[in-house]
């Protein structure tokens, strides 16, 4: 059975110029307005908005995450078919510095309102035996060591990029295979302590050796899921047309698939692990999550992050029909943000998801993705669009 998708005239994108520029003024407007809200008529003192700030950081992260990862493989296993898509991955990973390192800002100044270990005068046993790295000083300088990684490997990683398009040789090469062999054991740390520090740290008390894995997990799955959209838009536009493998739709959603079922084998695993054990220092991270309407948004990502994907994508035929992939990586963006949701939410409103304040999450999400938006496309119009 072929997987070669049919040749599709070129798409009008005129229309959406200006969606980057719309949705940081909306969103940055909804943002403020709901910081007000928080501030004043919640008498919270920002309280909700610092949640919901945290939620669409996280989301953003994972994007960018997701993309170095996708570098770093293509450098360790010196894969081919992955050449065409390497450029614009290099570029939304690079967003992991300065961007997201600014957008980070307000989780730093609203931190006592996300973690409550910071704000215990006399620390438990369960804060004692994390020192020090739960302290203020910790958390700091632990929060400063992560990005500083993610700015020295980014850059190393596209900035050797962009040089063997003029210079050649095999000398960029080896630099960037180079970077990708420490780069990998560094992406491993530093998501995980990103992971820990900015979500997992908001229940002090649980633990799980496998969230870092968990989040990594969710983290590709939708990057590759965006991976696919911007590789049909550029392939529609002729620009990638003339690189592309011919299985390239193809591998990009068997990769798709297979980050769906080792996402939920993590998941599984962890929460199978925590129950079996059945001790209440880790079992009460589940036992909020069943109250109210969480157990409805535990049900959806039971389903909607797992089952759906997974029967949607069995077939190989369908991983080649654009329309239909459209809207399978929509619909894991809506996934992860349950899944991210049902992590960080139920901290601040254990009885159920607040979809009173929906339209905060969602706005601090629009001026974030518009923020990463511009600067991506920025960054994709300065240098050639796949390696040369």
């Amino acid at each position: 059975m072929s997987t070669k998708p049919a040749k599709l005239p070129p798409l009008d994108l005129s229309k959406w110029r200006k969606l980057p520029t719309l949705l940081m003024v909306v969103g940055g407007a909804i943002a403020l307005s709901g910081l007000g809200v928080s501030v004043g008529i919640n008498h919270d003192g920002g309280r909700q908005f610092a949640f919901s700030w945290l939620l669409a950081f996280m989301f953003c992260l994972s994007i960018c995450l997701g993309a170095l990862f996708l570098v770093l493989a293509h450098h360790l296993f010196d894969a081919g078919w992955s050449v065409p898509i390497r450029r614009f991955c290099e570029h939304i990973a690079s967003l992991l510095f300065p961007c997201m390192a600014f957008l980070w800002i307000p989780i730093g100044i609203f931190r006592k309102f996300l973690y409550s270990w910071m704000t215990v005068k006399h620390p438990d046993e369960a804060r004692i035996s994390k020192q020090p790295l739960f302290t203020q000083t910790g958390f700091w300088l632990a929060s400063a060591a992560i990005f500083l990684v993610w700015w020295v490997l980014t850059r190393g990683l596209r900035s050797w990029s962009i040089k063997q398009d003029t210079m050649g040789g095999s000398l960029p090469t080896h630099k960037m295979r180079s970077y990708a062999y420490w780069g990998i054991f560094a992406f491993a740390g530093t998501l995980t302590g990103g992971a820990f520090m900015w979500m997992k740290a908001m229940e002090y008390h649980w633990f799980s050796t496998m969230y870092g894995v968990y989040y990594f997990a969710g983290s590709v799955w939708m990057t590759l899921a965006l991976v696919y959209v911007i590789t049909m838009i550029l392939s529609r536009q002729g620009v990638l047309t003339d690189v592309l493998h011919e299985h390239q739709f193809y591998f990009i959603g068997s990769l798709m698939f297979a980050f769906t079922v080792f996402y939920a084998y993590i998941h599984f695993a962890q929460y199978f692990i925590i129950w079996n054990g059945n001790i209440p220092e880790e079992t009460f991270w589940y036992v909020v999550r069943e109250k109210g309407t969480w157990f409805s948004i535990g049900l959806i990502i039971i389903f909607g992050h797992f089952f759906a994907p997974f029967l949607g994508l069995l077939r190989i035929d369908v991983k080649s029909v654009f329309p239909y992939m459209t809207a399978v990586a929509a619909w894991a963006w809506l996934m992860h943000y349950f899944d991210l949701s049902f992590n960080i939410h139920p901290v601040l409103h254990p009885n159920g998801y607040p979809w009173q304040w929906i339209w905060l999450d969602f706005g601090c999400l629009a001026f974030m993705l518009g923020v990463l938006a511009t600067v991506f496309l920025k960054k994709f119009a300065s240098a050639a669009p796949y390696p040369l």
